[in-house]
């Protein structure tokens, strides 16, 4: 266990340092977003690109990763709306729980963490689980959250507005097409010319720290906001609206996915043992900082779903290496 503690503490460390650097306002709140963008539209899509470029594309079109995140990612959803509902909260705040419950902090956090942890044959599970949950999740919460508008033809309209609008966002952002491109050169084979791949590759190098720092400053980010704005839950309301979103994102979803990864393989499903170590590995990561963003985007809770976000990165740091000692 200590050998684990080891690889993962300066994962940690380095979003400590970002959450630090913030607090103490070392770092400008003003500059955060600006940090942001050079992680999402320079550093992490060239190390995505990379990562799907130097793995074989029967990995990038494995059925069996995408069919066991995508049933997991569907059954978490509709658990934590369902619960969410029930403790009277409305559709939007219920549906950004359930995003938040099913959506790893892969891009930023995931990708490097699980390199280092797996090796290379981590890249291929854990870009599916990217795209799926980019894609795929994404667009069935913010639909959901839509539906506060009613049941009827105007509740379809919103819902069918907001799918658009989310869809529109995943053409924007450059996470998927570095995805598309890097499966496109791995099935054809082809490699950037030097200077070019050189460039990627210094900036894809950047990816891991400079993603680290960011989710660090993120949080700490949200927190500040979130007390300037006068939000301060009672001890008894954050425990009743984050610590069950929190356990089903850090214990049931990767016990959710494990055990569906063991029935597709006794199905006979050809699922090999390091793409289902990788798939609940992916599983044991904290919430996503993204979603916070789109939270108050879309007028929902983000005091909570920042909090969310906030207990479930300080509890992986404990929680993941049982995890990853767990996997091997």
């Amino acid at each position: 266990m200590l050998a684990i503690f080891l690889v993962t503490f300066p994962f940690f460390a380095l979003i400590a340092a970002g959450y630090g650097a913030a607090r103490g306002r070392i770092l400008p709140l003003e500059a955060i977003p600006g940090l942001n963008s050079f992680v999402l539209y320079f550093a992490l899509p060239c190390m995505l690109y990379r990562f799907g470029a130097n793995t074989p594309i029967a990995q990038l079109l494995d059925g069996g990763v995408a069919l066991a995140w995508g049933v997991a990612a569907f059954i978490v959803v509709g658990l934590t709306v369902w619960l969410a509902r029930r403790g009277g909260l409305g559709w939007n705040d219920a549906a950004f729980g359930a995003l938040v419950a099913a959506f790893p902090n892969t891009g930023f956090m995931g990708v490097p963490l699980l390199a280092a942890i797996l090796g290379a044959s981590a890249a291929g599970p854990v870009i599916i689980t990217i795209a799926f949950d980019m894609v795929v999740t994404s667009s069935v919460c913010i639909a959901l959250s839509r539906l506060d508008a009613g049941t009827g033809a105007a509740g379809e309209r919103a819902a069918a507005q907001a799918v658009r609008k989310a869809l529109a966002g995943i053409l924007r952002n450059p996470m998927p097409w570095s995805i598309l491109l890097g499966a496109l050169a791995s099935a054809l084979q082809w490699r950037l010319p030097g200077p070019i791949d050189r460039t990627v590759a210094m900036l894809g190098e950047a990816a891991s720290p400079a993603a680290l720092f960011t989710i660090g400053a993120v949080l700490a980010r949200s927190a500040l906001l979130a007390r300037a704005g006068g939000a301060r839950p009672s001890y008894r309301a954050a425990l009743h609206d984050v610590l069950p979103v929190v356990a089903i994102k850090l214990l049931l979803h990767p016990l959710l996915v494990a055990g569906l990864c063991w029935a597709l393989r006794a199905a006979g499903l050809p699922l090999s043992a390091p793409a289902t170590a990788a798939l609940v590995l992916v599983a044991a990561l904290s919430s996503a900082s993204n979603v916070s963003m789109l939270a108050e985007r879309y007028g929902a809770d983000n005091g909570r779903i920042a909090r969310i976000i906030l207990w479930t990165t300080v509890a992986a740091f404990f929680t993941f290496p049982l995890a990853v000692g767990w996997v091997r």
